[in-house]
């Protein structure tokens, strides 16, 4: 089977390269192989506005409609530049003139979790969470990062009684300031969710229709259904197997080609030089999947344009939410401007003097000030920032 354009992956990246190909080239032939059994959909939803009025059905994204193959259920399996050829599992050889990895990324498992741990990634694992919250009312949430808040904030507001266990002194405690994230602590367990903070997972087993997880110091915790949010690694193996450069993630230049000029690669597994920050990233967020694989898509059609896009990334926990860009690093020197404590304001990140990042809390519509900021490079301090934006 020979297609001019050949995707790996079925995701938000995936979807939007074909919206760039398209733009530019409304003919050539183009096949996605994508190793979910869904077709493209909008992530963020899951663990946002489908746990409050947000409709399941308002997920899909309509790739057919730009006459795509779409191969659901599939997995790209070998990986030939030489020929030009790709391998699914199923048996199938595709030819390409040129591809695209959107492989994105494997979540971090728990090393004995086995089954009675959702992974919360895909809609497959948001159909299984629904699916326990309305028989069950117990649920552990693993993790304090993105997701896990999310998560715990989401199910929360279903009436479901949370235990959150996360190894750090907080919730977002690599993200937000100290304050914040002594705020957040306290915000949470008003809301009735249960913390174990600076504390581990030492065993997670079924018990009949039961979970028990046992945390590091002993406690046992009889649960419904355990979510975990560890993180993702980038999925680099068929990469790695065609021989191109990989280095957390799949090295591309400016135009998103990798070490193999007719392959690019975007979205969660691309590491890219970032204009803005002066240095090479990975960025495994929405904003940097729709703008990333839209340009991918068009630069495999013939175009060539370059990623300076600094992506930026939102968040809800119940009543407070919050978009951001740049270098969120707790680390770094910070500089808080609060209009109503914890409630609304803009917190700034600093190294050496210049703004990296930019946290907009229930602040809207700052984005592209915050991203200027950036840009800039400019030498700032408490003085020149409070009230800038």
């Amino acid at each position: 089977m020979h297609y001019k354009y050949l995707i790996i992956g079925g995701g938000m990246t995936a979807e939007s390269a074909v919206h760039g190909i398209r733009k530019v080239d409304p003919v050539g032939t183009i096949a996605m192989i994508c190793g979910e059994s869904d077709p493209p959909y909008d992530r963020p939803p899951l663990s946002k506005s489908l746990w409050k009025d947000k409709s399941f059905d308002s997920i899909w994204r309509n790739t057919r409609e730009l006459n795509v193959y779409v191969n659901v259920g599939k997995k790209v399996v070998a990986l030939d530049p030489a020929h030009k050829t790709a391998t699914d599992n199923a048996g199938n050889v595709y030819t390409y003139e040129k591809l695209l990895l959107a492989t994105g990324g494997a979540v971090r498992h728990l090393p004995d979790g086995g089954e009675s741990v959702i992974y919360f990634r895909t809609v497959d694992d948001y159909r299984k969470l629904r699916e326990l919250s309305e028989r069950g009312s117990d649920f552990v949430v693993i993790g304090g990062g993105f997701i896990g808040s999310e998560v715990a904030a989401a199910l929360a507001m279903n009436g479901k009684r949370i235990t959150m266990i996360f190894p750090s002194s907080g919730i977002g405690s690599r993200v937000y300031p100290q304050a914040l994230v002594a705020f957040l602590n306290s915000y949470y367990q008003e809301k009735g969710i249960t913390l174990f903070a600076s504390e581990t997972v030492k065993s997670v087993r079924a018990m009949g229709t039961k979970t028990i997880v046992t945390t590091g110091s002993g406690t046992e915790i009889s649960a419904d259904g355990v979510v975990a949010g560890l993180g993702i690694q980038p999925n680099t193996m068929l990469a790695e197997q065609a021989g191109l450069d990989v280095d957390n993630g799949i090295v591309v230049d400016e135009l998103l080609r990798t070490s193999d000029p007719d392959i690019y690669a975007a979205g969660d597994v691309a590491n890219f030089y970032s204009a803005a920050l002066e240095k090479r990233v990975r960025v495994e967020h929405e904003d940097n999947a729709n703008v990333m694989g839209e340009m991918a898509g068009r630069n495999m059609a013939g175009q060539s344009d370059s990623y300076r896009h600094l992506p930026f990334f939102y968040s809800d926990l119940f009543d407070l939410g919050y978009e951001a860009v740049g270098e969120l690093d707790a680390s770094f020197d910070i500089v808080e401007d609060w209009k109503v404590p914890f409630r609304q304001g803009v917190i700034y990140y600093l190294r050496e003097g210049c703004v990296r990042g930019v946290l907009l809390w229930n602040t809207w519509g700052q984005v592209a000030a915050a991203t200027q900021l950036i840009e800039e490079k400019s030498r700032h301090s408490r003085a020149t920032l409070l009230g800038r934006i």
